[in-house]
């Protein structure tokens, strides 16, 4: 009986310990955004990114911010035609600008 209760305990504090220790941050992910192929990442402030972005009425505060340049989604990664990127692979925040402007954009690297 002993030792069975021993047993429990020491799992049990185990268990706890373990929920209690934080995870390291993986950095940013994709979620539910799709891969994208953008012929250029510029930060907002950039001439050309702040002027696509006025021309589609967007402001951004945060001049910081990474916008991609002609962006096309890649389909299924390492098949067909639309899985080829020879510029920059990122995620962004923001696609409802079709393919001229993406806003909020993460460089994303694709293992082969």
């Amino acid at each position: 009986m002993y030792s069975h209760t021993t047993r429990l305990l020491t799992i049990s504090t185990f268990t706890i310990l373990a929920a209690a220790i934080p995870m390291p941050d993986a950095g940013p992910t994709c979620g539910t955004s799709p891969i994208q192929c953008c012929d250029q990442l510029l930060p907002a402030s950039d001439a050309l990114a702040s002027t696509l972005l006025g021309l589609v009425g967007v402001v951004v505060e945060d001049l910081s911010l990474p916008i991609g340049i002609t962006c096309t989604s890649i389909t299924g990664v390492g098949v067909g035609s639309g899985s080829a990127c020879s510029s920059n692979v990122v995620c962004c925040d923001n696609n409802a600008h079709g393919t001229l402007i993406s806003i909020g954009c993460i460089p994303i690297i694709i293992e082969t």
